[in-house]
């Protein structure tokens, strides 16, 4: 008689992702092209790395002197240090009070698995999360698994081709009372001072806490502090939160996934006390960090040299990143093709969305073989000179094929 597997009725998970790489991998086309790979890429199709990361690497592989024992289960102190100075800026008022630490943790959602069994155990009466972003994050599933019930917001607006500040303050007044509220990244929202304060004030008021995202801190505006900002406005507002700050995009190590779980409390003593329980949780989740990622990026940012260095090739990247989208735009403008493409411009980072409708996406997959997600949210780093007109010019027959496919629709 068989022998029935436990795992009988576990069904395969769905990956849209995957299925738009592997759908774009087994087509056969010579013009193929997938613009929708998570990492930033050089114009020779290679993901960007900093090239003092390259330079940092081989020195720490040649290094005799190392000892690779384990690691601290809260992590590499100095690393912790750095990324923490890195984020508020050495002289922040949270650090210089000492209220301010984090958790070395493993890969680029680590600290919302980390913050989330913290919050679960220790702030019970919060039962709700709700995440804003601009885009759909995976940090919803990390809540959904531990039993939070999860709300998203999406604050790009498709129809006016923008994020929207306006509807960021409505979701906040609206999310409610006493939730963890995961703010994305939202630097293109650009709140002005007043906008600001009423955000602090709603989220003081329904007594909210704050979980923070900072993906890759500099990729966004080429300046670290801009991109870190709204963090300053809460220190100064003497708010206790979260924040995730990951740190493999912004150095280039992406096989390393490492960052840090960052806790704001009001004192040293709350503050020590969060710490100890979350050093607790990651012997449970991981015991050690590897070392190799928290030893690359101590070693650059502990050297004002090696700093300099790295900051100037991250602006070099992100000044690469919006002569592309200027490229993208100019060239649609070019050939004549209907709307406003200033949206490209607008966006900072590496990812910004073309504002193209499901029909339009369908043409370019289907009719042109380039392959994008169907919220149109590209990876503009994977656009070169050998490739920009091909594709500026299939965007331009996309979006005039589903005008006239209306306009015949409409005369019917």
């Amino acid at each position: 008689m068989p022998t029935l597997s436990v795992f009988m009725d576990v069904p395969a998970a769905h990956k849209p992702e995957g299925s738009l790489l592997k759908t774009y991998k087994q087509d056969d086309s010579p013009n193929k092209m997938f613009l929708a790979y998570k990492v930033c890429m050089t114009d020779d199709g290679h993901p960007w790395v900093s090239l003092v990361v390259r330079k940092i690497r081989l020195q720490i592989a040649q290094d005799p002197s190392l000892n690779y024992e384990y690691l601290p289960m809260m992590g590499m102190k100095s690393f912790i240090q750095a990324s923490l100075e890195l984020l508020f800026g050495k002289h922040n008022q949270a650090i210089v009070e000492n209220r301010v630490g984090g958790v070395h943790t493993v890969g680029d959602s680590g600290a919302f698995q980390l913050g989330a069994q913290f919050l679960r155990t220790w702030h019970r009466n919060a039962k709700i999360v709700c995440i804003i972003s601009s885009q759909r994050e995976l940090h919803g599933l990390v809540f959904q698994d531990l039993g939070f019930t999860v709300y998203e917001y999406f604050i790009w607006d498709p129809t006016q081709l923008c994020i929207d500040s306006n509807m960021f303050l409505n979701v906040v007044e609206q999310v409610p009372r006493g939730c963890i509220l995961v703010i994305g990244n939202i630097i293109d929202c650009k709140l002005t001072q007043s906008q600001l304060a009423k955000l602090m004030s709603t989220i003081k008021s329904k007594q909210i806490f704050p979980f923070f995202d900072i993906p890759c801190q500099g990729f966004f505006t080429g300046d670290l502090e801009e991109d870190a900002g709204i963090l300053q406005y809460f220190v100064s507002g003497g708010f206790e939160f979260f924040c995730s700050q990951s740190l493999t995009k912004n150095f280039g190590i992406y096989d390393e996934g490492v960052g840090i779980l960052v806790v704001v409390a009001l004192d040293n003593q709350h503050l020590l006390c969060v710490l100890s329980q979350l050093t607790q949780n990651a012997r449970a989740m991981w015991l050690n960090p590897p070392s190799m990622g928290a030893r690359i990026i101590t070693s650059i940012l502990c050297n004002s040299a090696l700093q300099g260095e790295w900051k100037q090739s991250l602006k070099g990247m992100v000044e690469n990143i919006m002569l592309i989208k200027e490229k993208v735009k100019e060239r649609l403008r070019l050939l004549g093709t209907p709307g406003s493409w200033d949206h490209i411009t607008e966006q900072t980072g590496s990812h910004g969305y073309l504002g193209l409708n499901y029909q339009q996406v369908e043409y370019i997959i289907k009719k042109k073989h380039i392959y994008i997600p169907k919220n149109s949210r590209i990876n503009f780093t994977c656009i070169n000179a050998s490739n920009i007109d091909y594709i500026t010019q299939s965007i331009n027959e996309a979006v005039l094929y589903a005008r006239d496919s209306e306009t015949a629709s409409e005369n019917k």
